[in-house]
């Protein structure tokens, strides 16, 4: 696999086919999708790959199940043939997820309407398998009784309880891991990829794109370059960024805050379970049992404030934790159940809103009155974002197809994780005097471009799950760079900052 290398200076040194700004999920994806076409490409993201909106989802890979709802089949097929690519590219680390609804006989969620819902997703999926291992194969979704909902999830509300509602899904444990695999792949086909690099300025003639100007965060050196295609993916700051280079979209980004919680309370299923609190115009939650521990989500509220750093007010999560106990009374949570929050921001539908937008923008300035060659997209979830890309290169770049060398190389699983460095239980711990674990750390160090204490212990490993084990090993980390005492303070005290702002 291939190796990121962060060279800024020598990257000038290149013309590429197109530089995407921003190293969220939905730029790495335009960069893995611009390696299998053949171009070259460079991603720039001003702080370290993966972070932000990518990092605090839930992890999840949705397969369109609940667009039923609102009978949007061309979103249903669209997340069921995303899904069967993670599970079908990354065997090791995405996983099935059986999910559990349980019914209580309000609205739609009748057992017999949902048995016909069940028939119409079943059919409407029936490539999900395709390309997929036999034991990651999705079975049918079924409609269970009352007993066998209660036997499966004791925990559940019992009271008025007419049955349940069980489907398929997949999650990936640790999303970061597919993150990074993505970026490697892209730089051994093609790709260059540099964190710690902000695009600042659009270099330009008058009417078409020749580039950008940017700037290394880490020395403070401004490079220049060359494209005629700069695509900006910068997520949450897709907007700003639109602004910056050309003019205000505001069609691009109107955000909303979303997060997840990771509670200190041991699973309550092999399933994940999708309730909701009973009261009027009740949002579903969904409790997924991670590493043998709860993460729940997913909160909404409307936003109003900066991107940078979003975190929930005190008052969304106090609501969002007595929706949980409404909808599951005998879980009795508070604010010292939570060990971590995952936040971040998603578009709304409109300004002041707190429903997610449905769909993704990709938006050619030059239809706008742009420069020709700078185009801006905005995605909606992490399933649908490989797919995106496909979109908005086939826009670009409609001679350009997938070649028959990279996409035999793209079909086959990228990594297997057991070679994957980094994956620790939620409970390890350094075993004495074995070194092992130093020379693993030390690899994804040399390989992934990491900059910062906090890139290793959050976006290369697991180690950020447990914070009292993340603070212990980071000092043997500092030993394991090489860095001077002062150097060893500054980085401890931005990883401290970082784990502590979700002690609640």
């Amino acid at each position: 696999m291939g190796k990121i290398t962060r060279d800024p200076l020598g990257a000038e040194n290149k013309r590429y086919d197109l530089i995407v700004i921003g190293g969220g999920i939905y730029g790495i994806m335009l960069t893995f999708e611009a390696s299998k076409r053949g171009l070259s490409s460079l991603l720039l993201e001003r702080a370290d790959f993966g972070g932000a909106t990518t990092f605090n989802c839930l992890r999840i890979l949705h397969g369109g199940f609940r667009y039923l709802q609102t009978m949007d089949i061309h979103r249903l097929r669209e997340s069921v043939a995303e899904r069967r690519w993670f599970m079908g590219t990354f065997p090791e680390l995405v996983k099935p997820l059986p999910c559990l609804m349980p019914l209580y006989g309000n609205g739609l969620r009748r057992p017999l309407i949902l048995q016909i819902a069940t028939w119409i997703n079943d059919a409407l999926s029936y490539k999900r398998n395709e390309g997929v291992l036999l034991d990651k194969k999705l079975p049918d979704s079924q409609v269970i009784n009352a007993e066998q909902t209660k036997r499966i999830s004791p925990s559940i509300d019992l009271q008025g309880l007419q049955g349940g509602l069980i489907w398929y899904d997949a999650y990936m444990p640790d999303s970061q891991f597919i993150v990074m695999e993505l970026l490697r792949w892209s730089c051994e086909n093609g790709g260059t990829a540099l964190n710690y690099v902000e695009a600042h300025q659009l270099l330009k003639t008058k009417t078409s794109v020749k580039g950008v100007i940017a700037t290394n965060l880490e020395d403070g050196k401004t490079h220049e370059y060359k494209a005629s295609v700069v695509v900006n993916a910068a997520g949450p700051w897709c907007r700003d960024l639109a602004a910056c280079f050309d003019r205000d979209e505001p069609n691009l980004f109107k955000g909303l805050i979303a997060w997840n919680v990771l509670l200190n309370r041991d699973a309550l299923s092999s399933h994940a379970l999708a309730v909701a609190p009973k009261k009027p115009r009740a949002q579903t939650y969904f409790l997924l049992p991670w590493k043998g521990k709860l993460l729940a989500g997913t909160g909404q509220a409307t936003w109003f404030e900066s991107a940078e750093k979003p975190m929930p007010k005190a008052e969304m999560l106090q609501e969002f934790l007595d929706d949980l106990n409404l909808a599951l009374p005998s879980l009795k949570l508070n604010h010292r159940d939570i060990l971590y929050v995952f936040a971040g921001l998603l578009p709304a539908t409109k300004f002041g809103s707190s429903d997610l937008a449905v769909r993704e923008v990709i938006l050619n300035h030059a239809h706008h009155g742009g420069p020709r060659g700078f185009y801006s997209i905005s995605g909606v979830k992490f399933t649908t974002a490989r797919l995106v890309a496909e979109k908005t290169l086939k826009r670009i770049f409609p001679e350009r197809q997938v070649t028959e060398q990279t996409l035999h190389k793209h079909l086959s699983p990228l990594r297997d994780t057991m070679e994957r460095c980094g994956i620790f239980d939620f409970d390890w711990f350094p075993p004495p005097e074995d070194e092992k674990w130093k020379e693993g750390l030390r690899l994804l160090i040399q390989e992934e471009a990491v900059e910062h204490l906090d890139d290793l212990i959050y976006r290369r490993t697991s180690l950020w799950q447990n914070p009292e084990i993340a603070l212990e090993v980071a000092r043997d980390i500092c030993q394991v760079l090489k860095w001077d005492q002062s150097r060893c303070r500054h980085e401890m005290a931005r990883l401290e900052a970082l784990l502590s702002r979700n002690e609640l």
